[in-house]
């Protein structure tokens, strides 16, 4: 099996999980803040297609950019929680959620590369907003330690799934890379729409 077939079964196998409830009729969120959490960003395809696309795009920039895109995600994500939780009211989250999918999309349509402290800026920033979704979306009464493992793995792996598309896309003609970049912002451009 090629690493292209892995990674789309990897991918598919994300979007399509559920979780197993061993006792139906509760809700599994209140068991499991790490389970929460975990689940959460793949539950939208905004968020969802925020993570992948700004990992696919991050290949293409400098080493310093590619390196640290994961902390980027990650420290935007966490930074964005933490607003939340410290009962700070930010407006705009859900348009910016889905402005962050639309630029994405744009960056990789125009394969666009960008110094590292304005690409990490910007990355960060994004992340903010879809951050502070899970922060302000966390089960009552969820672990905030175990919520916050699970929404940063679930995050990572997204974004890693989109960076090895990404990876794999090198070798591709540029015009699919292009297209993908303009679905994803037609995608973006219907979410702040609506």
């Amino acid at each position: 099996m090629n690493r292209m077939t892995k990674l789309l079964m990897t991918l598919g196998l994300m979007l399509t999980a559920t979780a197993a409830v061993a006792h139906p009729g509760h809700d599994v969120h209140t068991h499991s803040g790490f389970l929460s959490g975990l689940m959460h960003p793949m539950m939208g395809l905004d968020h969802l297609l925020a993570m992948a696309a700004i990992g696919f795009w991050s290949i293409r920039q400098s080493t310093a950019m590619k390196r640290g895109t994961p902390f980027f995600v990650v420290g935007g994500m966490v930074l964005g929680a933490a607003i939340a939780w410290a009962g700070v009211n930010m407006v705009g989250v859900e348009m910016g959620i889905a402005m962050s999918v639309l630029l994405a999309g744009i960056l990789i349509a125009t394969m666009a590369k960008l110094p590292a402290i304005v690409g990490g800026t910007l990355v960060a920033l994004f992340m903010v907003t879809h951050g502070y979704a899970h922060g302000a979306e966390m089960t009552e009464g969820a672990s905030l330690m175990a919520y916050m493992t699970g929404f940063v793995i679930a995050t990572l792996a997204i974004t890693f799934i989109g960076r090895g598309l990404g990876t794999l896309m090198l070798k591709a003609d540029n015009r699919i890379t292009r297209a993908l970049g303009g679905v994803v912002a037609v995608i973006g451009g219907v979410l702040a729409a609506g």
